[in-house]
């Protein structure tokens, strides 16, 4: 055992000491998934409230203190989540309370003041790091005492005589129990949804969607962490526009409202609503990087439905609800198909009717694609000893990348697994994307149906285009919460590069020391609904065991592709301004030897028409690397 893993160990006082950068890494991000993790044991409009939540004392009184503030709490009947700073005496507890319960609404203003008094007894702070806002500005007279608090007022006076800044703030308070948002919302209407959000975790609500919709997007308490910038993934429209409304949680404010309003089936279908939906991207991101864990994909796909309900589908969306017809038309007419996005004409054509950016390169479908290639090449002669795996064959590199499939499928053989290939039915993916939800169900009800039938019970169902595969575990889920089908697929979704992480580390799979990769650095680009749904870990252990190569995980946010997203007019300067943020200059700043790697299709689109670089699938690489084993 090495020195670092001896000191990651737990101590014989059951202390977890993390030496490493890595461990820190790893253990910070434990420490800021706290809030998410409690966000996601609420119940309806019971959740963990930050009004005492970053009390902070002298760490010699840490225990004691911490032992009193549970007793308070206990007393009132309250339980609550407890993390934080130990190291400097700062705690993040934050008590359960249902605010639309005039009960609870007095239970916190009095837990609100015993605490306050126990901090000062122990000669801390009320708030320590998140300031005091309107949950305890009232109590800083007190806390400040009379001549720092009319110090306080003359400076506010002073620099805001009009009292436009934060009014309300610091002084001048009113009670914090005085502009409570969860207390001011009307009951939910009735609305029939077409998603579960119960499965997403939304909380109360019935099973027609009565208001889970509306707890899904008010899971959203405002922190404001998707308005960062430089890093993550989250928002990427907001890193572009810098707009409030362009932001994940400007969006859930604005449908809590709609989903507040008298006829929240009308208000879906607002304009102004759909103004503010327009920009999101469905990337995801906010599902994991969120604290609340607020899924604006799905709360967005859920509301197109509603809009088309009332004011129809545009073609455009029919169009790209039906990517798979049309990319197997492309390909089945290959190469004419590929021509008229060569043709300046019919581009601008596209443009004015259909609304496609003319200056997007359009996918070039390919004649042989991988089916056809299934279907023709020859038996193999590698045993079978792993059993059958199903991949899925899916609507985007199927037709127009269908080497990312050979690879992935010789790969598989030759790890020992009997490969089916499903290549008959769509995922819905696109459907979704577009708020064609009933669609997306009756195909995700033929996917999971056809799948259940063909296949072996428990065998493994894998693909490489992470929006499609990712799919079956988390969209189908919530389509159709009830079908035994669809929650048995979900549950047998992998991720190819752990079949092939395996295969290696088991030694079927051997790659060779001398392909043309060893000696490169391989900089990776992750697809966001895959670091949303599983994370990027599988891919880059893959990565990793090709010899000779350097791997480096880009922290490059969202290319800005999503899709048929960066295809649209009114669309394409935003996509592109996405992708300029971050990725398009840390790609072009690597050397022409480096090798671009990305799992996403969208992806790799983006990066080609941003940088002018090829970008390869994992499972190419790896192929390269095995082929002449």
């Amino acid at each position: 055992m090495s020195d670092v893993s001896k000191r990651s160990q737990l101590t014989p006082t059951g202390d977890a000491r993390a030496v490493t950068p890595a461990q820190q890494a790893s253990l910070l991000k434990v420490r800021k998934a706290g809030l998410g993790l409690l966000m996601a044991a609420s119940e309806g409009t019971r959740r963990p409230l930050a009004f005492v939540e970053d009390t902070a004392v002298d760490p010699i009184h840490l225990t004691e203190y911490t032992r009193r503030f549970k007793e308070v709490l206990d007393r009132h009947e309250m339980t609550a989540g407890f993390y934080g700073h130990c190291s400097v005496g700062c705690l993040h507890i934050r008590p359960y309370l249902d605010l639309t319960d005039p009960a609870d609404v007095v239970k916190m203003r009095s837990v609100a003041v015993e605490i306050k008094d126990l901090v000062a007894e122990y000669g801390g702070v009320n708030s320590s790091e998140h300031g005091d806002g309107l949950a305890r500005s009232e109590f800083n007279r007190e806390i400040f005492g009379d001549a720092l608090y009319d110090a306080m007022r003359q400076v506010k006076r002073l620099f805001d005589p009009d009292n436009v800044l934060n009014p309300g703030k610091i002084v001048d308070a009113p009670s914090m129990t005085d502009n409570l948002r969860d207390a001011a919302l009307p009951p939910a209407e009735p609305l029939r949804t077409r998603l579960s959000f119960e499965v997403i975790g939304a909380g109360a609500g019935s099973a027609d969607g009565t208001g889970a919709m509306r707890a899904a997007a008010d899971r959203c308490m405002n922190i404001g962490l998707c308005r960062k910038s430089g890093s993550g993934t989250m928002c990427p429209s907001y890193m572009a526009t810098r707009k409030e409304e362009d932001s994940t949680r400007g969006r859930a404010a604005a449908l809590v409202k709609a989903l507040s309003e008298p006829d929240p089936r009308a208000a879906l279908g607002d304009e102004r609503l759909h103004e503010v939906l327009d920009l999101c991207l469905m990337c995801k991101a906010c599902k994991s990087e969120c604290p609340l864990g607020v899924d604006m994909a799905t709360l967005k796909s859920e509301a197109l439905s509603h809009h088309h309900d009332i004011h129809g589908v545009p073609l455009r969306s029919r169009l790209f609800g039906s990517i798979r017809f049309l990319n197997r038309l492309g390909s089945a007419t290959a190469p004419l198909s590929n021509l008229p996005g060569r043709i300046p004409l019919v581009r601008r054509l596209m443009d004015r009717t259909v609304g496609i950016a003319p200056a997007r390169p359009l996918p070039v479908f390919v004649r042989q694609n991988l089916t056809r290639w299934f279907r023709r090449r020859k038996n193999t002669t590698h045993p079978i000893t792993q059993g059958t795996v199903t991949y899925l064959a899916d609507s985007f590199t199927t037709f127009t990348e269908p080497d990312i499939g050979r690879a992935a499928v010789q790969l598989l053989e030759r790890a020992g697994w009997d490969v089916r290939l499903e290549s008959g039915v769509c995922c819905g993916r696109s459907s979704l994307s577009k708020g064609l939800v009933d669609d997306a169900k009756n195909k995700a009800r033929h996917l999971a149906d056809t799948l259940s039938k063909a296949t072996e019970a428990g065998s493994p169902v894998v693909g490489c285009e992470p929006s499609c595969l990712m799919t079956l575990r988390d969209e189908h889920l919530s389509l159709l919460p009830d079908d035994p089908a669809v929650k048995d697929i979900a549950g047998r979704v992998r991720q190819v590069e752990e079949l092939l992480v395996e295969a290696i580390d088991d030694g079927r799979l051997r790659p060779r020391e001398d392909s043309w990769l060893a000696g490169r650095t391989l900089v990776y680009h992750g697809h966001c609904h895959q670091k949303a749904e599983v994370g990027t870990a599988a891919t880059v252990a893959l990565l990793n065991r090709i010899p000779g190569v350097s791997v480096v995980e880009l922290d490059a946010g969202c290319c800005g592709m999503a899709g048929s997203f960066g295809f649209e007019s009114e669309h394409y300067d935003v996509s592109m301004t996405v992708g300029e943020d971050r990725l398009f200059p840390t790609i072009t700043a690597e050397p022409a030897e480096t090798v671009v790697v990305a799992t996403g299709v969208s992806c790799r689109q983006q990066i080609f028409h941003g940088t002018a670089r090829d970008a390869w699938h994992p499972v190419q690489l790896l192929w390269e690397a095995v082929a002449s084993e």
